[in-house]
């Protein structure tokens, strides 16, 4: 069997989460999120996140998470500002269009959007000739990190802060990855600070060692008026709401969500160092647990019979570009057979 680095979901879970799943298989509980185990987890994230009057609710993947959230905000005639490469514009069926709004794209470079853009976005929309005529700017959507591995810094992060007050439009992250953009040597983001610089946030915890499940995070309580409406009205209420916070309880116990991070970058780092002492191109600069380098097909020929990468594209008809990505779960005897085959070639 191959060894998988194509994405961070294809392990279970967390052991520690298994075993908690399975000590409290037999309790009887409340439904929808409103059991003492999801109440632990919402008081353990305000914590961890220093926010103690923050609205925490709980959904199941990620899709769910980015298009409740935004239809709850948006008023019928408004967009959401992202980057082109942003998960709603590209890898979600068109939800967010599906739920009745438009993904205002814009360029990016590495993933990532800047103020400048989002302000430049915002003035274009009011200097047209009847902007009504158009899709007014309503909020603005990032990812941390992005969907190439990438993170804003601290001031990028404030300079979006500050444009998004200046045009009163909400900033929401997508943090399906944000323990490993925390957990990066080169994130000088934190809990507390996003926290403070986004209206809403959400705590991956699919591709972060949970079976499923996001933690949505709203740090602006008046967004918040309503929403368990919303996750209802889009099927997002799970009826056993404690499966998704007894593994956020478990999650935010013992730092345990920022060392299963912390892991997967670490094995992400290890696999880099070899890519490029072999002097491969690496195609976006990332240093969180997603690598993207382009090799000869040759030598992902030698590769592809024992390891499994996901293919971004082909440069030429003799490169590929991939993308090798770690987890929580990645074993590190994987990561070391996977750099001895690197280093034979």
């Amino acid at each position: 069997m191959k060894i998988q680095f194509q994405c961070d979901y294809n392990e279970g879970c967390a052991p520690e989460i298994l075993s908690a799943l399975a000590q409290t298989n037999m309790e009887q509980n409340v439904g929808y999120g409103e059991d003492p185990h999801c109440e632990n987890a919402r008081r353990l994230i305000c914590e961890a996140c220093k926010a103690p009057h923050a609205d925490v609710h709980f959904l199941v993947g990620g899709t769910q998470a980015n298009a409740t959230v935004i239809s709850s905000i948006l008023r019928p005639y408004q967009g959401v500002i992202a980057a082109e490469t942003g998960h709603i514009a590209v890898h979600e069926t068109g939800a967010i269009e599906h739920g009745g709004h438009k993904v205002l794209a814009l360029p990016a470079i590495n993933g990532k959007i800047t103020a400048q853009q989002i302000d430049d976005c915002v003035k274009a929309h009011y200097a047209e000739d009847g902007p009504e005529h158009t899709v007014q700017p309503g909020m603005v959507y990032i990812s941390y990190s992005t969907e190439f591995g990438t993170l804003y810094s601290l001031m990028e992060l404030e300079e979006i802060h500050d444009v998004c007050v200046e045009h009163g439009l909400p900033l929401f992250v997508d943090g399906a990855r944000l323990g490993y953009g925390l957990a990066s040597p080169a994130s000088d983001i934190t809990l507390p600070l996003l926290a403070r610089l986004a209206d809403v946030f959400y705590i991956g915890g699919t591709k972060q060692g949970a079976l499923f499940g996001e933690a949505v995070v709203f740090a602006n309580q008046s967004l918040a008026k309503n929403f368990r409406y919303c996750i209802k009205q889009g099927g997002g209420m799970l009826a056993k709401g404690r499966l998704l916070g007894i593994q956020f309880e478990t999650l935010m116990t013992d730092n345990l969500y920022m060392r299963l991070a912390r892991h997967a970058v670490n094995e992400a780092i290890r696999i880099r160092q070899v890519l490029l002492e072999k002097g491969y191109p690496e195609v976006v600069p990332s240093p969180t647990n997603q690598l993207f380098f382009t090799l000869p097909d040759k030598d992902l020929a030698k590769l592809s019979p024992d390891f499994l990468f996901s293919v971004w594209g082909k440069p030429d008809n003799a490169h590929t570009t991939v993308r090798i990505c770690t987890s929580w779960g990645t074993l590190p005897e994987n990561t070391d057979k996977l750099i001895e085959a690197l280093k034979e070639i």
